[in-house]
């Protein structure tokens, strides 16, 4: 559980007055130590013993742990509630792809374009997956240490390195050291003469064991050896065990702050259940809601990755906010100077609706996508945050007027009411025309209004005298 600025301050020097830290009391300082705000090095007064006491107690219950460098390096852990409604979850688990040393240089290559082709642009963000996962299955040293050179070169993603022969893991982690590949599996059987060998390039670690009190031992001894960045799994073979595993992880972690599990963790329905694509498609949608923090699959087939992904998207949304888009102009098709002109807001659920609706009719458009603070249409206006000022503001500021060569504009039929207004507010430079109530309409009235526009442009009188 977070520690309190109240329990904080019991362990501050708490002398008057003083201030040296920046805050009028040691009560504010203490307030702002637990909600981030302020660093325990900002005291000049603490013992080394206090100090040591505050940082642990500011310490996450769960060890945040990032595999891979660069743009593509993957976070996860550092959760701080076990269910989302109670704040948020934050770091999205990554979906790593299979890649076995025994499948052909061609299947390799097939999946490496794959992994770069299954991508979905989706309410202003592309879904898509996070890693690659080279499996030794050959008995092949020499083959499974040349795969693994092979992913890095052909991609930049990140790494998980399984191996269940230490010395074939650690050849082939020396190929990619700098790339912070997770390797897996450290176990009971291998934990003493690996514990060197890891700390000679130090890279996150995944820890495996047959049960969840069996992870204790492990992790035990590799955070004493200087060994921190950890990811667990608990050995779960079937689903009933896997909620049972990654509940009792997560309870422990953060209802009791048992440090030894306070870890992120990783599952792999590509083993748990096999030559049955749906299933384990199912299983790996168990372990985004329950909580793992990477979930590795054998394949990724086309007509299930897009449900997994908008799932995990869902889940690891922040509720406190509606999910928004950045107000600007969108470009939907390949529009060009005479493409009409479409407002609505940014909440992204409408935006996605709208968007949808007008790529559907072939009609290439410019939609402007007004801030409403993440409302809809409708309920932006009644709560004041969209109207004709604020509509004639985006018009002016978002370059749509040196876009296109007309000006005309189409607002949703749900503002109607807010035509005139915001004519009025474009200074009788822009008309205004009133588009459907219904994103479903968009269809039918997108397509004749299209023709009109160009007939007004022809004719010289799409811009207002």
């Amino acid at each position: 559980m977070p520690i309190s600025g109240s329990e904080l301050v019991k362990l501050l020097p708490n002398k008057r007055p003083c201030r040296d830290c920046g805050f009028p009391t040691c009560f504010a300082f203490a307030m702002k130590l637990a909600s981030g705000g302020a660093t325990v090095d900002k005291c000049p007064h603490l013992s080394p013993e206090a100090r040591a006491k505050i940082e642990e107690l500011l310490t996450p219950p769960m060890k945040r742990v990032v595999i891979g460098t660069g743009e593509n390096r993957l976070e996860i852990g550092n959760e701080e509630v076990t269910y989302r409604h109670e704040k948020t979850f934050v770091h999205e688990p990554g979906i790593a792809l299979l890649i076995s040393d025994k499948e052909s240089d061609e299947e390799i290559e097939g999946k490496i374009s794959k992994i770069k082709e299954v991508q979905y642009p989706w309410v202003g963000v592309t879904l898509h997956t996070n890693l690659l996962a080279p499996y030794f299955e050959s008995g092949d040293k020499a083959r499974f240490v040349a795969v693994v050179k092979k992913l890095r070169e052909s991609t930049d993603l990140p790494l998980v390195i399984i191996s269940e022969d230490a010395e074939t893991l650690f050849a082939a982690r020396d190929t990619c050291a700098d790339r912070q590949p997770l390797i897996y599996p450290i176990t009971q059987e291998n934990i003493d003469t690996a514990i060197p060998r890891i700390k000679e390039k130090p890279t996150p670690v995944g820890v495996r064991a047959e049960s969840v009190e069996g992870l204790v031992a492990l992790t035990t001894k590799l955070k004493a050896s200087g060994i921190d960045d950890l990811v667990l799994d608990p050995g779960s073979k079937t689903m009933l065990e896997a909620i049972r595993d990654q509940t009792l992880i997560r309870r422990a972690t953060l209802k009791q702050t048992f440090r030894p599990l306070g870890y992120p963790t990783i599952a792999f329905p590509c083993f748990m259940i096999r030559d049955n694509p749906l299933g384990e498609m199912l299983t790996a949608s168990l372990y985004v809601n329950k909580y793992a923090g990477i979930i590795v699959l054998s394949d990724l087939n086309s007509d299930h990755m897009l449900p997994l992904l908008v799932q995990r998207l869902n889940i690891y949304t922040d509720p406190r906010f509606p999910m928004m888009v950045e107000e600007k102009y969108y470009e939907i098709g390949e529009p060009n100077e005479e493409s009409p002109v479409l407002v609505t807001s940014n909440w992204a659920l409408t935006y996605f609706v709208v968007s949808s609706a007008i790529d559907s009719t072939k009609i290439p458009t410019l939609l402007l996508v007004q801030d409403a603070e993440g409302l809809g249409v409708l309920t932006g206006w009644a709560a004041g945050k969209i109207s004709g000022s604020t509509i004639a503001k985006l018009v002016k500021n978002c370059g749509i007027e040196q876009r296109v060569k007309h000006r005309q504009l189409v607002l949703p039929g749900r503002i109607a009411r807010i035509s005139g207004e915001t004519m009025e507010a474009l200074d009788w430079k822009w008309e205004v025309t009133v588009g459907p109530k219904e994103a479903t309409a968009i269809g039918a009235f997108l397509p004749k209004y299209a023709r009109e526009l160009k007939e007004k442009i022809a004719a010289g009188k799409a811009v207002p005298e």
